[in-house]
């Protein structure tokens, strides 16, 4: 049985201060057995972070990395130095870093195999913009950025990979997607990924990333083929967080 990820995506938010106050009230109320708990703080807090949820089952992740090993990247952080200081997961591919980094599919897959290539758990982001919704061409643009990104690699990586599902006109709007709708798109990713290899299909991860809250978490979460959130705004909120 797929273990269900709670995932909270803090992207540009708390001092380091505040970072220490909200893990705090997350250390003291969250110990769950069943569920796997991450967040991900900004890269000045990651190693602090680290080591205060070291006696905790929360997950401490990166937000995002670069490609290259090392080099002139002026502002970037490379896979080993996140592993350096305790960090075992990454998110990639974040609607964020497409929009407004113009990150591509071609960069993504190279971030996605350098991560996987120096031990790293990927959770992978994707999905389409409203006009894709509109003109019902979202499922082939979906199914287009997990080629680009995976279709390269060995079957044994997968057991690195959790897919997060974007769908980007729900994101920060509060326009989140019913659960059936939700629902329905989850049992065709993984329908996708079935007529590829059964095995992978059962076995992965697919997160809703569209603006999941305190209030609809549950319906949502009880759907069959949704195994977790990729949480944004309520993330920042110990008690709805916690509630999620």
């Amino acid at each position: 049985m797929r273990k269900k990820i709670v995932a909270g995506n803090w992207k540009m938010n708390k001092t380091a201060s505040e970072t220490t106050e909200l893990i705090d009230a997350l250390k003291n109320q969250l110990n769950p057995s069943d569920v796997e708990v991450m967040i991900a703080p900004t890269f000045v807090n990651l190693q602090a972070a680290v080591k205060q949820t070291s006696d905790s089952h929360i997950e401490v992740i990166a937000q995002n990395m670069h490609q290259a090993q090392s080099g002139a990247y002026t502002g970037e952080i490379a896979a080993d130095m996140l592993k350096d200081i305790g960090v075992q997961t990454v998110i990639i591919g974040h609607s964020e870093r497409r929009a407004y980094f113009g990150e591509t599919d071609a960069i993504l897959a190279e971030k996605t195999k350098a991560a996987l290539d120096n031990g790293l758990r990927v959770v992978f982001c994707f999905g389409e913009e409203l006009a894709d919704r509109q003109s019902e061409k979202h499922f082939e643009l979906v199914a287009s950025q997990l080629k680009n990104a995976f279709f390269a690699l060995p079957s044994s990586d997968w057991n690195n990979i959790v897919l997060a599902y974007e769908p980007v006109r729900a994101i920060g709007t509060g326009e989140t997607a019913s659960p059936e709708q939700a629902q329905q798109i989850h049992y065709e990713l993984r329908a996708f990924f079935a007529s590829i290899d059964e095995n992978i299909a059962q076995g992965l991860q697919i997160l809703y990333g569209g603006s999941m809250n305190a209030t609809n978490a549950e319906a949502l979460l009880a759907q069959p083929d949704i195994d977790g959130g990729l949480i944004g705004g309520a993330s920042l909120n110990a008690d709805d967080f916690i509630k999620i």
